[in-house]
């Protein structure tokens, strides 16, 4: 079922003020980090040496079946978007010739707004290189300005580095990205986690139910070196039902992933990129102390894979629909993990 934490308009998140303090009461000075026994699948992780990071190479998803595609969360109904493989067992599209997704190219159509049509197999590689640069320019492109948001503009965040090449999150056009997104949600990696598989409506009424809300959850295109490679919801954690079950604190911003295509997914392109967002929303949000994710607790490459982008284990929460490894990225210790 879709994710607790991506909820973004009153009937997925809670009825709170964005401007009031959401932690009236006690109990909002209490360690985050519980005395709780670690399962020993996660003690295993520790002692392990995360892969090294090859540029260009597949990444696994992180779905808890055992892919690295579905690294987003899988929360609670009520939550707006369950966490995505971050990387899947089956493309969500068919492999190019040259190892490139087949969404890119069907995502690199005219004016910015694609046809899905299924990929091509083989083809001319200087035209593919061509198709992959023209879909990063219709995005940015159309990212004109940044749409008002409770997480300070993320289509102004602009580009970043990273060990796996320039990345940009580009908040989600439906008119654009609808064709693209279904599909990868109809990859059975990701929709035996976000559980959004099915026709165009499906996907459209979980992307609308965020962009028509208050701006506490915003859906978005990763461009990995201008190609379209994967799904983010970046939410408000505060302000969303995930807060019920941890000890919350303002500002705190969540994380959902799926990486939509075979060939990105493996090698630790995952862990490479939830470091990087992780630390952007940092870079961009000086209020924000903390990156919090909520994956699956028996989803051990998903979990893996957060632990290798930085992230620690803070506690297991039971969510409706699932017990969770509560993953956390603190501003205060980014330059330790």
């Amino acid at each position: 079922m879709p994710p607790t934490d991506a909820s973004a308009d009153a009937g997925t998140a809670p009825d709170t003020d964005p401007g009031a303090d959401p932690y009236p009461g006690p109990g909002t000075d209490c360690e985050d980090t519980l005395d709780l026994r670690l399962p020993d699948e996660l003690i295993a992780l520790f002692g392990g040496t995360p892969a090294p990071v090859e540029r260009g190479g597949p990444v696994e998803p992180i779905s808890s079946a055992g892919s690295v595609a579905s690294a987003g969360p899988a929360h609670s109904a009520e939550s707006v978007g369950p966490v995505g493989p971050v990387g899947s067992a089956g493309s969500a599209g068919e492999s190019r010739g040259d190892g490139r997704s087949g969404e890119a190219h069907a995502h690199s159509r005219a004016s910015g707004a694609p046809a899905v049509g299924g990929s091509r197999p083989g083809g001319d590689r200087a035209g593919d290189a061509g198709d992959h640069r023209a879909a990063g320019a219709a995005h940015s492109a159309s990212v004109g300005p940044a749409r008002e948001d409770l997480l300070g503009g993320i289509g102004d965040w602009g580009p970043t580095s990273t060990p796996v090449g320039t990345f940009q999150l580009v908040p989600v056009r439906v008119e654009r990205d609808l064709p693209l997104v279904t599909r990868w949600m109809n990859d059975p990696a990701v929709s035996a986690f976000w559980e959004l598989a099915g026709p165009e409506s499906v996907t459209e009424e979980h992307l609308n139910r965020q962009l028509a809300g208050d701006g506490r959850s915003v859906p978005c295109i990763g461009l990995l070196e201008d190609t379209p490679m994967s799904y983010w919801e970046i939410y408000r954690a505060d302000l969303d039902p995930l807060a019920r079950h941890y000890p919350a604190r303002p500002h705190d911003t969540g994380v959902h992933l799926l990486i939509g295509g075979v060939a990105h997914r493996g090698h630790g392109l995952g862990s490479a990129l939830l470091r990087a967002v992780a630390d952007l929303v940092l870079d961009r949000r000086p209020a924000c102390a903390r990156v919090v994710a909520e994956p699956d607790l028996r989803n051990i490459p998903s979990v893996s894979a957060f632990l290798s982008g930085g992230f620690r284990f803070s506690a297991e929460v039971e969510l409706p629909g699932k017990k969770a490894a509560l993953m956390m990225r603190d501003r205060a210790l980014r330059d330790l993990m």
